[in-house]
């Protein structure tokens, strides 16, 4: 009986290690998450820069999206320049 005790003690002790492995791999992994994830946005931005430069340079593929940036741009140096002669 005592044995059988001390078997299934041993196992919990084991399961706890496990989890607590589990629970750290987890957080680390999560953060992982996270960093991929602000690379991926730091990229895209990357790519929408690039994708502006070239339409700027002539190129017709993404003229449409450029002018849309442009007059978001002017709109907001406009509102910029309303509230400084406020």
């Amino acid at each position: 009986m005592e044995d059988k005790i001390g078997k299934l003690v041993e196992k919990q002790s084991q399961s706890t290690h496990k989890i607590a492995k589990l629970e750290r791999d987890l957080e680390l992994s999560g953060a992982e998450v996270n960093n991929l994830q602000k690379h991926i946005e730091a990229l895209e931005a990357k790519n929408q820069t690039l994708k502006t430069a070239n339409a700027m340079l002539g190129s017709n593929e993404y003229k449409k999206e450029t002018k849309l940036k442009i007059n978001s741009l002017m709109r907001e140096i406009d509102q910029c320049i309303v509230q400084l002669s406020e």
